[in-house]
Formats: structure tokens, sequence, C-alpha cells
């Protein structure tokens, strides 16, 4: 989409926070049933009773507004997990999510895989909302990991650890024909993960 409202610089709003919830809420339950390049902010506004000037004030346009939907969806804060173990904070992070939740998750991420790719402001709003704040977070509980003693600093697995996990999770469905599950992860941390940070 082009014009002046696509490039409108989003501004804070009065919308509750249980507003913002629910029209995240319809935002995934519309990507998940159209995709991404379907989803449009007539369709969000016709499905969350809102108006399109009002989406586009808050949020600036669909790819910020789908990124932070996703963001919002995303249980607890990474960083916040401190268990005193690297092994005891990667297994917590694994069960944030319970199976169904992460089947949705999995078959959510595989729908917006192409649109990413495809195109560059969903891809910038990815990095600026998901990917660098979680790449900071990665790097804090793996920071307490090296401060504790259970990683060497110079273990060069450190820099991949977020790619591994995020392989096993997107390959689960790809080569298995199976989603990830809870049970699939946890023994990927212990087969793969730990012992290639030698933890």
């Amino acid at each position: 989409m082009s014009g002046m409202a696509e490039v409108a610089t989003p501004r804070r709003s009065r919308i509750t926070p249980e507003r913002e919830a629910e029209l995240y809420g319809a935002v995934l339950d519309l990507l998940r049933e159209v995709g991404y390049d379907s989803l449009t902010m007539d369709t969000v506004a016709a499905r969350t009773r809102s108006s399109k000037a009002t989406l586009y004030r808050q949020w600036g346009g669909k790819a910020e507004l789908v990124a932070k939907a996703i963001r919002h969806g995303k249980p607890g804060r990474i960083a916040d997990v401190d268990t005193g173990s690297l092994r005891g904070d990667l297994h917590a992070l694994v069960s944030h999510e319970d199976d169904p939740a992460m089947e949705q998750t999995s078959s959510l991420m595989r729908g917006l895989a192409m649109a990413i790719h495809h195109n560059p402001d969903l891809r910038r709003a990815f990095r600026e909302q998901l990917i660098e704040p979680e790449m900071t977070e990665f790097r804090r509980v793996f920071q307490r990991a090296v401060d504790r003693g259970e990683v060497r600093a110079d273990n060069p697995a450190l820099d991949y650890v977020v790619h591994m996990m995020l392989g096993a999770f997107a390959a689960r469905d790809l080569i298995d024909d199976e989603p990830p599950t809870q049970a699939f992860l946890h023994s990927y941390l212990d087969a793969v993960v730990l012992p290639a940070l030698g933890a």
C-alpha cells in the first residue's frame, strides 16, 4: 500500500490496555484467516469496530501493527526468567507456551515467512519490535551464565544459540511433519544447545 496514511507517524492515543489487547487479538486472528498480504487496515477496522484513521494514528501502518500484535502475544520477557542456571532459564523459556499455543505460533510464523522476506516494511518492523529486543534479552540471559561461570565468555556457540533454537522450532514441521512441542524443544536443548555451550 502507498500514500500518506501508510507512512503516518504513529503517536500515543487513549486506547486502553484492554482495548489494545483486543485489537492485537483480532489482528492475529485475521493473519491466521487471510494471511499478511490480504490483511488490510480496512479489514482490521471492520473486525475491531475501529476507525481506520485511529489505527493509522496509533500504529502508523499495517507492518507496525502486525509486528506489535505478535510481540504482544508473546508470553513474558525473556530476560525476566532467572532460575539461577542457564539450563533452568532455557527450559523455563521453552515452558512459557503450551503445545497448542506453540503450534499456533509456528503456523502463524510459517504464514508470515514469505511476507517478511518480500516486504521491507514488515521486515524492518519485525527487526525493531521482535528480533532486536529479544536478542538483547537473550544476551542478558547468556551474560548471566557467563558471569556465573557456566559458559566461557569466548565460547563461539554463544553467537548462535538463538539461531539454533529458532531453527529447531521452524524445522520441526518441515523435517518431522509435526509441530514443535515442549518435549521436543526440551530434548533439543539438552542434546544440542547446552552441550554446544559446555553447560
